[in-house]
């Protein structure tokens, strides 16, 4: 596997991972862990492939949330950055297991004008997921959010924007607020 990551990647090698992986927990873990090899590209690759699998095989990741997000923190590649965020928005957010430390990265990211914007997108989507369960949070998520009508922003920027900014406000319309 590592030798086919190592070359630049068409979607029937991906599609051919995903294959080779579907319900294979232990070739799924290998995977996994060239996700951290030290060649950029050999990383990168195994991260992309992650980003394909299907529903079900994209549970086995949910175990490696807080790996992904610890992460994420650190990660100084903006296409590792974004594969992983990539991921994480595939998984569920619980109430109980919230991070603060993730939030304030996901805020920090949104209005950071020297983030690519599918970083700030994502990083908006995330947001949401978790400070959906409070009104104080989506309040402060709103805020971060206005803060943008100072920019001018892309069309997909724009897009993220208005479908979170109405999931704030439905939200908030079942706290009461």
């Amino acid at each position: 596997m590592r030798k086919k990551l190592n070359k630049k990647l068409c979607m029937d090698d991906i599609y051919e991972i995903c294959i080779l992986t579907h319900g294979n927990n232990r070739k799924k873990a290998h995977l996994y862990q060239l996700t951290v090899d030290e060649d950029e590209r050999i990383s990168t690759n195994a991260l992309w492939v992650f980003t394909h699998f299907d529903m079900q095989n994209n549970e086995w990741l949910y175990a490696k949330h807080d790996d992904l997000i610890d992460r994420v923190l650190v990660e100084k590649n903006e296409t590792k950055r974004r594969l992983m965020l990539q991921l994480l928005l595939r998984q569920p957010f619980e109430e109980e297991s919230l991070r603060s430390d993730f939030i304030d990265f996901c805020i920090a990211k949104i209005t950071a004008c020297s983030q690519p914007y599918a970083i700030r997108c994502y990083c908006m989507k995330l947001a949401y997921e978790q400070m959906k369960y409070y009104p104080e949070l989506l309040e402060e998520l709103r805020m971060a959010l206005d803060m943008l009508e100072q920019e001018v922003l892309s069309p997909g920027m724009l897009s993220a924007k208005r479908q979170i900014m109405k999931k704030i406000k439905r939200s908030l319309g079942k706290f009461g607020k």
